[in-house]
């Protein structure tokens, strides 16, 4: 069965850091383009960083990056967000999906059910 889950939000004051794990099983997240989103109450969901296959790269969106940071142990299957100077508006749900090539943005995506992060005093 394949899933995703994500786990490591709650809530932290304003310069705080969190950890999000993001742990796929049924299938291997080798060679997968993987992506990170958010979706603020109200607000669209966005893309928070994503890992392209091809040249290992990975994208930042430009409001977290030098706080955030996007990384993948094989041996655990896990993709992981370390998020680092966080601010209130870096409030939200986050949650990870994976497909081929587009960042876990295509129709046949697998998606985690995400995990709430609130940023607050």
């Amino acid at each position: 069965q394949v899933q995703l889950v994500e786990s490591g939000g709650g809530l932290v004051q304003p310069g705080g850091s969190l950890r999000l794990s993001c742990v796929a099983s049924g299938f291997n997240l080798d060679g997968y383009s993987i992506g990170w989103f958010r979706q603020a109450p109200g607000k669209e969901r966005e893309g928070v960083s994503c890992f392209h296959p091809i040249g290992s790269s990975i994208d930042y969106l430009n409001a977290v990056s030098g706080r955030f940071t996007m990384y993948r142990d094989n041996a655990q299957n896990t993709v992981f967000l370390q998020m680092n100077s966080l601010k209130p508006e870096d409030t939200g749900v986050y949650s990870c999906a994976v497909d081929e090539m587009t960042c876990g943005l295509g129709p046949d995506a697998y998606r985690g059910q995400g995990t709430q992060v609130t940023v607050s005093s």
